[in-house]
């Protein structure tokens, strides 16, 4: 993309759409009223873009702040360090290569307020040795010393037997020590099936997996369960491992407690070689609070990176929040998505707490009715709009195969729709008021009163246009203080009553066989991608909880035991293998990017589900006790139909009470608004899947 060629980010409309972010009404005329904001917020993104075509070449160029600030080597191994902090008097870059000495290598500031230095050559050698400690020595305002580690470092490590604070290394292996990637991108996948994992608990051990294992282990694993999306969480630096990663003190470098940056490169090479599409759960909603190792009064003052005062500080949170209207915050945040993409080759990025950078309230306190008024109201972060905006167009527009993804409970509207339609450019949005329904329903009330309507209402109850992922349970619901679904469903029995060589208990056989249909009727109906959250899909028995002083630190929930998949004598093994079906069967016919689901049948009496999509027919009986023979299915096209999944079946911990063999005849008769029925055997807590017959 040549560099002057942003300047049309968005600018150009399809024919007959408005050219100024009112292209949505056209798609949803209920938002005829607020067409002053999407005009707004349109020509704000535009401003900037136009903006940062004038003073910076195009956003292309801008968002390669990487090749500016930081330590940067050139072809002679003379490095040149380079760092924005205005509000700083003096700064010295020290390390190990000049015994710390604050003295020897003084630093100038321009009339932008950025500081540089150039280490010449020695020898022919960078004058820094890779891997040595570094940091950037400031003299405040307030005449006082602050020492802190580069804002756009690459690596930094920790050894909490010293101190729970960061060292800054500089990255910078010789060329024998650097991974080379071998495989290229895979396409975009027509239907996303994510797979959320974290690196540090996937392994039954009690510790820290590293990426190399991940590799090793995980990674086929993935592939074989039928995933082709993986989201892999806390992987930008964060001094607390319990924040999950959510505490970003570092925004460049991959979290060392993992292995080193050559190390991920190689996950992620090897993962596309499989196949397999990586996105980053990418934090740039907040930072850490950290001053001593994070950006927090990185050169003295509170308002470099951040808002000045309340308004730069999350309370909830605890943290620190950008100034998304600032010049340098923008080239900081777009170029650190530009490194990911180009130095790990990551696909895409899970887009974190979306809906705190949206609204000024952040969302605390408040609950979204649904209204329009609250989308486009004095509570809108106008400036994180346009920011969301511009890193949607710039990624899409550099990388064509990309995916993003945003975490927004609020609904708003044209999330992910493309910034010519005035739209913010989402590919995606997290179906997030699923996994509350499924929880609440399993909290508070009995199988004989689940309420279908309402269950098939929720999971369909999504923007025309707009791309959801849906899932009925990810990282949150695994959380020490909540409960997963099997936890929900089995309880204690989970630790006791999941071996065959004890009788299957009625919580057990209850739990397994909800277990799976809850995951296939939201696989199905509840958007165009679906996420599963690491250990889920197999019902693992534990929450999840990170070393921390209210647990003695220990690492015993902060693990995945999946190991309990490999053992022939546990039940676990059934649902692992349920969700690999699940997945296939996806893949082959691809209902997660055909037309949203027709519903025909929603029977509250026999708690009877029927839809179809994607050229298959789904079955479900939510009855506790029913077995329905004989029951009159609708469908649109005729021919002959056959079990494609089955969630009775014994291989996945069913009674096997549907015939593999059957075959199901239509009569070209309408019923229930369809074309033609037929009949078939549903027995009670079972789902079926029909597809045509074309052998």
């Amino acid at each position: 993309m040549a560099e002057n060629s942003a300047n049309t980010l968005g600018a150009d409309a399809a024919p007959g759409v408005p050219n100024d972010g009112t292209g949505v009404v056209q798609l949803d005329p209920w938002l005829s009223p607020f067409q002053d904001s999407l005009k707004r917020r349109y020509t704000k993104a535009q401003e900037w873009i136009k903006k940062i075509d004038d003073t910076e070449g195009g956003l292309e160029k801008f968002s390669r702040g990487t090749e500016i600030f930081g330590l940067n080597v050139d072809k002679d191994n003379n490095i040149t360090y380079r760092e924005w902090a205005p509000g700083a008097t003096e700064a010295f870059l020290i390390g190990d290569f000049n015994d710390w000495n604050r003295g020897s290598h003084p630093m100038k500031m321009n009339e932008y307020g950025v500081w540089e230095i150039v280490l010449p050559a020695k020898d022919g050698q960078p004058a820094i040795p890779h891997n040595s400690k570094i940091k950037i020595s400031f003299t405040t305002q307030n005449n006082e010393r602050a020492d802190r580690l580069p804002a756009w470092i690459k690596y930094v490590t920790q050894d909490l037997s010293v101190s729970p604070a960061y060292d800054a290394r500089f990255w910078n292996p010789p060329e024998s020590e650097k991974y080379t990637f071998k495989n290229a991108r895979p396409k975009k996948p027509l239907s996303a099936r994510v797979y959320e994992a974290h690196v540090g608990i996937s392994s039954p051990e009690l510790r820290v997996t590293t990426f190399k294992e991940f590799t090793k282990s995980m990674l086929p694993r993935i592939k074989s369960l039928g995933y082709n999306v993986i989201q892999l969480m806390a992987v930008m630096e964060h001094a607390y491992y319990a924040s999950f990663g959510y505490q970003v003190n570092n925004f460049f470098a991959a979290s060392s407690r993992y292995g080193t940056p050559e190390d991920l490169k190689e996950l992620i090479d090897t993962a596309h070689g499989l196949g397999l599409v990586v996105l980053l759960d990418v934090v740039h909603s907040h930072a850490s609070k950290n001053v001593l190792d994070g950006l927090n009064h990185f050169d003295g003052t509170d308002h470099l990176y951040f808002h000045e005062g309340a308004k730069g500080r999350h309370e909830l949170w605890d943290s620190r929040l950008f100034n998304y209207g600032s010049h340098e915050v923008l080239r900081f945040l777009l170029s650190n998505l530009r490194f990911w993409m180009d130095e790990y080759q990551f696909d895409g990025f899970r887009f974190d707490g979306v809906t705190s950078m949206l609204y000024l309230h952040h969302g605390i306190g408040t609950g979204f009715s649904g209204g329009y008024h609250e989308y486009f109201g004095p509570d809108v972060d106008e400036e994180a709009v346009a920011y969301l905006m511009i890193a949607n167009e710039m990624l899409h527009n550099l990388y064509p195969e990309t995916i993003t993804v945003a975490e927004d409970v609020s609904g708003m509207p044209a999330l992910c729709l493309p910034l010519s339609l005035g739209g913010v450019g989402f590919d995606y949005r997290l179906a997030m008021a699923i996994p509350d329904m499924w929880i609440k329903i399993l909290k508070e009330k009995k199988d004989e009163d689940w309420d279908i309507s309402g269950i098939c209402w929720t999971l369909t109850n999504r923007r025309h246009g707009e791309k959801t992922i849906a899932y009925c349970e990810s990282h949150d619901q695994a959380l020490v203080g909540d409960k997963t679904l099997m936890m929900h469903l089995c309880d204690a029995e989970l630790y006791t009553n999941m071996s065959v060589l004890t009788p299957l208990t009625p919580v057990i056989s209850r739990g397994m066989a909800l277990h799976k249909m809850i995951r296939l009727l939201t696989h199905g109906l509840g958007g165009e991608g679906y996420l599963n959250f690491e250990g889920n899909e197999f019902g693992h028995p534990e929450w999840l909880d990170f070393p921390r002083e209210g647990n003695q630190n220990s690492f015993w929930y902060a693990r995945r035991q999946l190991n309990l998949t490999e053992d022939s004598l546990l039940r676990y093994k059934d649902l692992n293998e349920f969700d690999r079906q699940m997945n296939l069967t996806e893949d082959h016919y691809g209902w997660l990017h055909a037309a949203q689901a027709y519903i025909s049948l929603k029977n509250e009496s026999d708690k009877v589900i029927v839809f179809e999509r994607g050229g298959c027919l789904f079955i479900f009986n939510f009855h506790s006790t029913e077995s329905f023979a004989d029951y009159r299915i609708g469908v649109d096209v005729a021919g002959t139909y056959k079990v494609v999944l089955d969630t009775d079946t014994k291989e996945v911990g069913g009674f096997g009470r549907v015939d593999p063999n059957a075959r199901f005849f239509t009569t070209p008769m309408e019923w229930n608004g369809r074309k033609n029925w037929t009949h078939v055997y549903i027995p009670s807590r079972t789902a079926l899947v029909l597809a045509l017959d074309k052998s």
